[in-house]
Formats: structure tokens, sequence, C-alpha cells
């Protein structure tokens, strides 16, 4: 419950915030005004955010015959987690990563980078698809569409609150207002970020639950970050704004302080995990670890092959 305790108090940060922000800027009117638009492009965002984060990273969906071992996998985690069998989608993008999307477990959908499922083991993937799952069964979409709503809405008392609000609906000295013109939107983006990272720590911890062994998970976000530097995602790189979605944050050159962060130290991440109990993880089918050289996509065999599987059939995950 920290995970979820810790989110309510940043919401109710923000929300704090904002009714500062329209109390001293904009009169009630600005802030309702602020608020109501805000919100509704945050909810026309929320509403379409899946088709619009798919077709930006290029996304193909695949099916249970393209691919019946990755699909498997999918749906066998996603029955552990009490959830609907998302869509399944893949990217072609060599840095391994993934995210998920939708506004809630009845229309989500998961996408994988075919990087991930060349470079990582079976177990490895299976942790990052119940990570994702998790986000699904919290419904963090929705979480950070609220929260982004609120810190919106600041920025927009910030930038027009003057026009927003009569000079006799205003209450507060004009410092103030001046002083959260300027502090607020900085402030609001602080919060929306802490939230992201705490939706981030609380996916770690029910994916681990989910798949059943944290170490799964924490070997693969390990691996994550050693192979996302030199594989350039272009669709992200064009795309800032989906950033914070991916399991690992995708962009290179990512020199920003931990407050700016959408996403906790990876180190941070992987120790949390290691502190985890295994609740049994789940059967894989044909489950195995990945060999100890990993070979880049596109220089060699998937992690999933198996040399000594008989008739000369590579272990894909695209069956």
């Amino acid at each position: 419950m920290g995970g979820y305790f810790r989110t309510f108090v940043l919401l109710a940060v923000m929300t704090s915030l904002f009714i500062a922000a329209g109390a001293a800027i904009g009169g009630r009117s600005g802030a309702m005004v602020a608020l109501v638009v805000a919100a509704g492009m945050n909810l026309f965002a929320w509403w379409g955010s899946a088709g619009m984060v798919l077709r930006m990273h290029h996304a193909e969906p695949v099916t249970e015959a393209d691919a019946p071992r990755l699909y498997g996998m999918v749906h066998q985690l996603a029955q552990r987690a009490g959830l609907p069998m998302p869509a399944l989608y893949i990217i072609h993008e060599d840095q391994p990563n993934a995210f998920a999307t939708g506004r809630g477990p009845s229309n989500a959908a998961v996408a994988v980078n075919s990087g991930l499922v060349n470079m990582m083991s079976e177990e490895q993937v299976a942790g990052v698809v119940a990570h994702e799952l998790a986000h699904i069964k919290h419904r963090d979409t929705l979480v950070m569409s609220i929260a982004a709503t609120l810190s919106g809405a600041i920025g927009m008392l910030a930038q027009f609150g003057g026009i927003f609000g009569s000079s006799r609906d205003r209450r507060g000295s004009p410092i103030a207002g001046l002083l959260l013109v300027i502090v607020g939107p900085i402030a609001a983006a602080f919060v929306q970020m802490a939230i992201s990272r705490a939706r981030e720590y609380e996916a770690d911890r029910e994916g681990a639950e989910i798949c059943g062994n944290p170490e799964w998970l924490a070997s693969a976000l390990e691996r994550l970050e050693n192979y996302k530097e030199g594989a350039v995602n272009e669709a992200a790189e064009q795309n800032p704004a989906t950033a914070h979605m991916f399991i690992i944050n995708p962009l290179q050159n990512f020199s920003m302080q931990s407050m700016f962060r959408t996403h906790p130290a990876t180190e941070d991440r992987v120790a949390r995990l290691r502190a985890m109990r295994p609740t049994g993880g789940v059967m894989l089918d044909h489950a195995a670890a990945g060999p100890s050289s990993t070979p880049l996509p596109g220089k060699g065999g998937s992690p999933w092959t198996n040399p000594g599987g008989g008739a000369g059939k590579p272990r894909s995950p695209w069956g």
C-alpha cells in the first residue's frame, strides 16, 4: 500500500498547488477555466492515447499465429494477473524496451520492441511483460492523465492568469502571485515526475508478483539499461513526450538530475526487486536462460534459440 499512499499524497500536493495558483493568479474564474481546458485536452488524449502512441511508434499487431510462444507467454501472465488478454504489438526497434497503453484492462495494449525479444532470455521478457501488465492492472494511464490535467492547468494559470482573472476576483498579494507564476509550473512538473516514479516502483513490485520471480525482472532491467546505450529508438527520439511510458527511459544522452526523471534509477529498482522473496515463477513453455554471450540483432541467433532442439528448428519467440 506504500506506493498507493505515496501516489495519493503526491496527487493531493498537485491539487493544492492548483488551488493556490488559481487563487493567487487567476482567481476562481481563472482556475475553473484552466482546469476545464486542461481536463478536456487530457480526456481527449487519454481516450485516444492507445491508438495515437502505437501509431507514433509504428507498432504492428501480433496474433497467436504470428508468434505463438510470445503470445502464449503474455496470455499466461495476463491470466495470472487477473486481466483479459491485452492486444499485443511489436515495434521494430533494435533498442530493447516495452510499454503498455490503453484506458483500462478491457482495451489495453502491450508493445514490445524487437530488440527485447532478440536480446533477452524468455524469463527476462516475462518479467518485462509482467511489469507492463501491472501498469494496466493499476490503471496507471488514468493516474498519469489526472496528474497531467492538474499540471497542465497550473501551467495555463501561470501563462494566462492575467487574462483569466479580473482584479476584483483576485486574492492575496501580487508578489505571491508572481512567485506562483514562476515556481508553480516547476513544482507541478516535479510532482508529476515523482508520481511517474512512484508508479514505476509499484509496477515493479506487482510485476515481480505476477511473474513470480523478482530476479527475472531485476536482471531484465539491468540488461535493458546496458543495451539501450548505442541503440537509438528513432520514434521515441522524435516523440520524447512518450518516453515515460517505456519500462526504461528510451532517450539517449538523458542526463537530467533525479528530481526531473520520469523513471527511478535502475540500480534502485533492481535493489528493491532483489530484496523481495520469490513467490513461484510461472511455468513458461520451453523456458531457458539466455546464452552467456548474447548476439545482437542481425548478428546471430536469438537468446530463445535452441541449438540442440532437434530438426534444426529455432526456438524463436515468433514460433
